[in-house]
């Protein structure tokens, strides 16, 4: 059986809530991606940052980057994420019902990895990968 552990990417960075958008986006560019998980106390997952919530929600909208924390741009409503050994028809279903391109992997509410659509990509088959990718643009923002 292929897990979320067996397709994450390990190693997963996590911004803290008081980190600055500019400190975040600088962050990405280091390390080459689009999206970083936002931690608060004890390292708990409070929710996922993008490239594009950085643009939309606060270049676009004249905030200055240094003056804006992470955590305002997070929605803590409901922050999906999946355990580190659940089934991988988990994972498809999980992304394609939230339509969400990256999912938090936690072991003992621990962040642990991220899956992203290239993770998958990467790993399984290619109808599996397409349905997802379908199923996560149909209606997607």
């Amino acid at each position: 059986m292929t897990t979320a552990r067996d397709v994450m990417h390990r190693g997963c960075e996590c911004l803290q809530v008081n980190d600055t958008i500019d400190a975040a986006a600088r962050r990405m560019a280091e390390l080459n991606v689009g999206a970083l998980p936002v931690c608060g106390e004890g390292g708990r997952l409070k929710g996922i940052i993008t490239d594009r919530d950085i643009v939309v929600k606060c270049v676009a909208r004249n905030k200055n980057p240094a003056a804006v924390a992470a955590g305002e741009l997070i929605e803590e409503e409901h922050v999906w994420s999946i355990d580190a050994n659940a089934d991988i028809e988990e994972v498809l279903h999980q992304m394609a019902e939230h339509k969400i391109r990256r999912l938090p992997v936690l072991e003992n509410e621990e962040l642990v990895g991220i899956i992203s659509q290239a993770d998958l990509a990467a790993k399984l088959p290619e109808d599996k990968v397409g349905e997802l990718v379908e199923a996560i643009s149909a209606t997607s923002h």
